[in-house]
């Protein structure tokens, strides 16, 4: 299985030759699974020659827009060509109906004359929220990570871990910082992708890049950045860190 970067830049990123941070996983038989699908995701893809004929499924992990606001772009492409089924979509129980409600509706929900839902663009998977969904023969395990507090309730976003033969990978998405004894998963993983934030002052809302210096040496020598700020960056390998991770980066997970 391969591991894509189609962007590694925070939402607002303008950073040339950057995008979002969505990713794209490839199994040995060709299929794409777009891990978040944003804003800018029909320019990062088209970046490597692909559009939205090369993606077979998608998987969100949470609401914010450069997470989801590509999915009209993909839904209304892949309902006009008449050569594409719907894509398949992987998703928390807990957010489905506020995607469509809330961030899709309103776009999407007539066509031709036609009242529309989640189901005529997609063919929807609900997975619990602590639950887990296979595909292409990998089992992906859904971990809900605080992302934004709020007054009334909080927003989660769902990260993902995974084992691809001998190796066990975990994707935060987006998170607040969870050092390991609350984060299990920082200790089981042999490859973290863990989304940092580089601003001169903490925002709350991701793991900062100061938060991570704290961890132990033994999970930062396993980690890869991004989600980062545009602007400098800290010279992370010489903090014990693998690096920050560059768009198109590519990780080659042996079955």
């Amino acid at each position: 299985m391969q591991l894509m970067f189609l962007g590694s830049g925070s939402a607002f990123c303008v950073t040339p030759d950057n995008y979002q941070s969505n990713v794209l996983l490839t199994s040995q038989t060709g299929k794409r699974l777009l891990i978040d699908c944003g804003t800018d995701i029909r320019f990062s893809l088209a970046a490597l020659d692909m559009g939205y004929r090369d993606i077979d499924d998608i998987y969100i992990s949470h609401l914010h827009a450069d997470h989801v606001g590509g999915l009209e772009y993909l839904g209304f492409s892949t309902m006009f060509d008449k050569s594409c089924g719907r894509p398949g979509l992987y998703i928390s129980e807990s957010i489905e109906n506020e995607l469509w409600n809330n961030c899709l509706s309103g776009g999407m929900n007539t066509v031709d004359n036609k009242s529309c839902n989640l189901s005529d663009y997609f063919s929807v998977h609900s997975i619990a929220e602590k639950g887990k969904f296979a595909w292409e023969g990998t089992e992906f395990t859904l971990v809900p990570a605080d992302h934004v507090e709020g007054k009334d309730r909080s927003m989660f976003s769902y990260g993902l871990f995974f084992k691809v033969g001998k190796h066990s990978i975990y994707l935060t998405t987006d998170t607040r910082f969870m050092p390991q004894w609350k984060n299990q998963y920082l200790q089981k993983a042999d490859l973290i992708l863990h989304d940092c934030e580089t601003l001169s002052e903490a925002t709350g809302v991701h793991a900062h890049y100061k938060e991570l210096l704290g961890l132990p040496d033994a999970i930062r020598k396993k980690m890869w950045l991004y989600h980062f700020n545009d602007g400098p960056l800290p010279d992370c390998v010489a903090d014990g860190f693998c690096g920050f991770i560059k768009r198109g980066q590519v990780f080659e997970l042996p079955d």
